[in-house]
């Protein structure tokens, strides 16, 4: 299970050479996701999901609150922690001068996989995310639904139990997207924990068993999507998301 009890992330940015302002990324979250769920992070651009979800995965600190994973926390079993997650963002750079190949064989190493067992993770995965076609082409030449689906092959190598996944499908075409996240829903039903930020909400409705609405570093809301569209008295989860936001008599 990944817990996350009164997180709070603030940062400080200049006004001028002598002024500084300090601002709430994240603000006071709590919540939780279990096994054999997928619980979706959503909101705006802007709204706190990536900084929430970089918390979450133990690339930043929190200023205040804790996140632990399966029951072991950042500041003490880091290494523990980096050997069940998979994260998945936008801002991860992969070298442009290797194949998908070369870049999940390095993983594997990372991962202290034996030699044997990384070849056969390789072509299990190639097979899974259809990658065999391209598997030895230098990363550079990869379309974007390519390159999307060797981030997440580098994600796989190692079989994590939890799954940090920002933005998963941004910038996809409509069959790049849906092979992702049939992909997803299949991890799910192995009894993965997946964390899913998006700020589809469309595709969130589809996939997701619970969602929680952040906006300006906040909650607005946590439940399934056919709780929170009764409780805001909405058909879908975009108008839900306004009427949280009181924009939804606009």
């Amino acid at each position: 299970m990944v817990e996350v009890k009164n997180v709070t992330k603030q940062f400080e940015k200049k006004i001028n050479k002598k002024e500084k302002q300090k601002f709430l990324a994240n603000e006071d979250i709590t919540f939780s996701a279990k096994e054999g769920e997928i619980l979706g992070v959503l909101g705006p651009n802007g709204a706190g999901k990536t900084t929430l979800l970089r918390v979450i995965a133990g690339t930043m600190n929190p200023t205040k609150g804790s996140v632990t994973i399966n029951g072991l926390d950042h500041k003490k079993d880091s290494i523990k922690i980096r050997r069940q997650i998979a994260f998945l963002t936008g801002s991860t750079k992969l070298y442009k001068d290797i194949s998908p190949y070369e870049l999940l064989k390095m993983c594997g190493e990372y991962y202290e996989i034996s030699e044997d067992d990384i070849e056969k993770r390789i072509k299990e995965i190639s097979k899974r995310l259809d990658m065999e076609a391209f598997l030895h082409q230098r990363i550079e030449t990869l379309s974007v639904g390519q390159t999307q689906r060797t981030g997440i092959a580098r994600c796989l190598i190692h079989s994590p139990k939890y799954y940090i996944m920002d933005e998963a499908t941004s910038g996809l075409d409509i069959i790049s997207s849906q092979d992702i996240l049939e992909f997803i829903k299949e991890e799910k039903a192995t009894g993965k924990c997946i964390l899913y930020s998006t700020h589809y909400m469309e595709e969130a409705e589809n996939i997701c068993d619970r969602v929680v609405f952040i906006h300006k570093g906040k909650v607005l809301d946590i439940g399934t999507p056919d709780e929170i569209k009764k409780n805001t008295g909405t058909t879908n989860l975009r108008d839900a998301f306004l009427k949280s936001m009181g924009r939804g008599d606009e």
